[in-house]
């Protein structure tokens, strides 16, 4: 089975800390030189020199803040003027918790540019070179919602399918340039955003803390939350050679707990 990645260029979203971070760090040790994303330039120097060079990688970062969506699209732009890129791992934080009928209709515009339109930039501006190289690998971390609208995710249910779909129809327009477009569905994951989901219940409910996350555990068919690193080597493996004939999923790492098929 070739997993080599050596010789790709993999650009990472959301890549110093959490899944981003964990995805950056599989891909490099499969041999890609990583390309990473995120808005604090400091948390992101700390990130690369973490990386492994066992292929002498050159690693590099891009600062960019996804709440601006054109100033995302000067950087990556400049970029993709000189360099191609193979693998485009897209991944952003989740907006707030809350019900739908709760949230304005700014949380939802936000939200919107900040997931599907960031994502298209980033699309756009990667695939020409994809195209090119002749292989191209666009993973989307998204959320199990797309199977199974969560509880208390209003907004974020509604942009995870929009983003789902647009995804979908990239895979069956890019398939025929040997890029490949799917959908990883993290469940419940060890990352400071579920940290952040626990809390913002804790505190508007009688239960701890503890007591939501062992509710949490419980309905998850391993029993317990995933690991970053869990979900990252699900990342790196759609990003391989050997994945080449996998196309336009949504495939949900979550211990079994999504009840739908």
């Amino acid at each position: 089975m070739n997993i080599d990645l050596t010789g790709k260029t993999a650009v990472v979203c959301g890549s110093t800390q959490g899944i981003g971070y964990a995805a950056a760090k599989e891909l490099a040790l499969l041999g890609a030189d990583i390309v990473l994303i995120a808005r604090d330039e400091e948390k992101l120097k700390r990130a690369q020199e973490s990386l492994s060079r066992n292929n002498s990688q050159q690693h590099s970062t891009l600062v960019a803040d996804f709440g601006h969506s054109h100033r995302l699209s000067e950087v990556i732009a400049q970029w993709a003027e000189k360099s191609i890129a193979h693998i485009l791992v897209n991944n952003t934080g989740g907006p707030a918790p809350g019900k739908a009928i709760d949230a304005e209709t700014e949380d939802f515009r936000l939200a919107f540019n900040a997931h599907l339109i960031n994502n298209h930039v980033l699309v756009q501006a990667l695939v020409p070179g994809m195209k090119s190289a002749g292989y191209g690998r666009i993973i989307n971390i998204i959320s199990t919602s797309v199977k199974q609208p969560l509880p208390n995710l209003g907004v974020s249910n509604t942009i995870r399918a929009a983003v789902a779909n647009w995804a979908k129809t990239l895979a069956n327009e890019l398939g025929e340039f040997n890029i490949t477009v799917n959908n990883v569905l993290p469940g419940a994951t060890s990352t400071g955003r579920l940290d952040a989901i626990i809390k913002n219940k804790a505190g508007k409910t009688s239960a701890s803390y503890e007591e939501i996350r062992c509710e949490m555990e419980n309905e998850i068919p391993l029993k317990r939350l995933g690991l970053p690193e869990e979900i990252a080597a699900v990342i790196a493996f759609l990003a391989t050679p050997a994945a080449a004939y996998i196309n336009g999923i949504n495939l949900p790492v979550d211990g079994g707990r999504t009840g739908s098929l």
